[in-house]
């Protein structure tokens, strides 16, 4: 690919759902912020045939291909192929299996989508995501004390996404907001087991988010309290002091993405843990 392109085809081939590939190749593509992948992706490829469809497709728009196949015989052939073609080719789990191999000195049993498998792990998920969006927004505040992590903040903190993104963790997470002249929940003050986080921004940062969501639903953004400087800050003020006064977590979102916060969210969450174990 000539240097000078602003694009370049990236080709992720799964025999499962694709997952793994499109993070991976998405975390290392963030990294080159003069390029951008086309992606192309091929879920749930299993025979011959469909990987027919596959090579014709890269060959139609070379580019880098990426795959997670276990089957040899499908691996031999798109290697085959890319070779011929003179495309770079890599198997994102085969160095990792190798590794496992040399590790614990056993071959594997390969079985296609087995992270996907519907055990305990998997049910543990959808319970905690169950929990979750019945949790959202300070709903049903009657159950913070079944979550594993409660959040808490003012508007435009990212305690939904956050949550969200903890449930597909499998960690049972609630979110309150706080709002300016309604006196937090009880049940919040009281809560024993789950760990509190409250999430803060920068009074700057807050009234560009918000402003960004006002003209989002096409709302006026005039002298309203929600993007109001010396408002917002007071928020933020009182957010803090309430942190301060129930023992709760502090976190700053400020510069952090959804994946970032939820890490250090886990992190807190671990450390607790640990100190609990510890404590018994």
């Amino acid at each position: 690919m000539p240097t000078s392109s602003s694009y370049f085809h990236l080709h992720m081939i799964s025999d499962s759902t694709g997952e793994t590939l499109i993070t991976v190749a998405r975390a290392v593509a963030a990294q080159y912020a003069n390029v951008s992948p086309v992606e192309h992706v091929y879920p749930l490829v299993r025979s011959q045939k469909q990987l027919d469809r596959v090579l014709a497709e890269i060959e139609e728009t070379p580019g880098i291909v990426l795959f997670t196949l276990l089957e040899k015989d499908l691996v031999s052939r798109l290697e085959a192929k890319c070779r011929e073609i003179n495309i770079p080719s890599l198997s994102i789990i085969g160095p990792v299996m190798q590794l496992f191999q040399a590790y614990l000195g056993t071959e594997t049993s390969p079985r296609v989508g087995a992270q996907h498998t519907l055990n305990a792990d998997y049910f543990k998920r959808i319970d905690a995501l169950n929990y979750t969006m019945m949790h959202d927004d300070g709903q049903h505040v009657e159950g913070l004390e079944d979550a594993d992590i409660v959040l808490v903040g003012v508007s435009r903190t990212s305690k939904t996404p956050t949550s969200i993104y903890l449930a597909n963790r499998a960690v049972r997470t609630a979110n309150v907001p706080l709002v300016p002249g309604i006196p937090i929940p009880r049940e919040l003050e009281d809560l024993k087991k789950p760990l509190v986080v409250s999430l803060q921004a920068t009074p700057e940062r807050l009234i560009q988010v918000r402003q960004n969501r006002l003209l989002g639903l096409g709302a006026k953004t005039g002298d309203d309290s929600y993007i109001d400087r010396q408002s917002v800050t007071d928020e933020v003020a009182l957010s803090r002091k309430l942190a301060a006064k129930h023992g709760w977590e502090l976190l700053d979102v400020t510069r952090r993405s959804i994946e970032e916060t939820a890490a250090a969210v886990m992190k807190l969450y671990a450390d607790r843990q640990r100190q609990k174990s510890i404590g018994e």
